[in-house]
């Protein structure tokens, strides 16, 4: 069988996929750029609930308080003591983070108060109590 066109017509005939992977690396460097991590506190608590609640998107520190006491942070309990090294940990690895308390609605406002006043002393003042909207 004879062929119609010369292989220099073929080779002509692919596509250039140089534009598309430029536009993807643009695109993951965009993604990488732009994306913020959250941190889990470690367990799931009953949060309160409350009319005035708000989304706040900078909080990246999250302390959970349990009903029973116990303070999460990085997925780790830790004591109440603690607190206060573990967020200036948190702080340098991101200077701009602010603190969520996710406190249960049966944990004490005793420890609440306490594992603020750690926050605070370890220099974020930027502190949010979470609550879930009724």
């Amino acid at each position: 069988m004879r062929r119609r066109y010369s292989n220099g017509a073929q080779e002509d005939a692919g596509i250039d996929m140089t534009p598309m992977l430029d536009i993807v690396f643009i695109m993951l460097i965009f993604f990488i750029v732009t994306t913020s991590f959250i941190k889990e506190a470690g367990i799931d608590v009953n949060r309160p609930t409350a009319n005035s609640a708000q989304v706040v998107k900078k909080g990246n520190i999250m302390i959970a308080v349990s009903d029973t006491g116990a303070v999460w942070i990085d997925k780790r309990r830790v004591e109440v003591g603690a607190v206060r090294a573990n967020v200036e940990r948190l702080k340098a690895e991101n200077p701009e983070g602010a603190v969520v308390i996710q406190a249960d609605k049966k944990s004490e406002s005793g420890i609440v108060v306490e594992v603020m006043d750690q926050v605070r002393l370890a220099g974020v003042y930027s502190i949010s109590v979470s609550a879930r909207e009724p």
